[in-house]
């Protein structure tokens, strides 16, 4: 009887299905992802040549305490130490880079509507 009522013709792809879940997956990933995944605790004053900064614990970076600490954002970690990142937490094709001496590299800045000080040709 339940095969009575089917429509003839209207079947439920398994690629709807497929791509619905995708959806489901990705959503559901996206909500349990960390905003900072390379977030580290550093000694602002440990800088050395070659290491990088001295990752120290969190609370160095909460409360006052005798280490300078401050968030460091990205970079390689090997051996308590992390060079190759940034203090400055970085959005999405913000155009800027740093390099291994902490140093800091603006990309290329385009105008817009209203951007430039150039007069009208009129």
């Amino acid at each position: 009887m339940a095969d009575a009522r089917r429509q003839p013709g209207r079947k439920l792809r398994s690629g709807t299905v497929v791509l619905g879940g995708m959806g489901l997956l990705a959503a559901a990933l996206t909500a349990c992802s960390s905003d900072d995944p390379d977030k580290r605790c550093v000694d602002r004053d440990s800088y050395k040549t070659g290491k990088g900064y001295k990752v120290v614990a969190e609370k160095n970076c909460k409360t006052s305490t005798t280490v300078n600490g401050a968030h460091y954002y990205g970079g390689k970690k090997k051996s308590g130490w992390v060079k190759g990142g940034s203090f400055t937490k970085s959005g999405k094709g913000s155009g800027s880079s740093s390099s291994d001496d902490g140093s800091s590299h603006t990309g290329v800045s385009r105008g817009g509507f209203g951007g430039g000080d150039s007069g009208s040709g009129g």
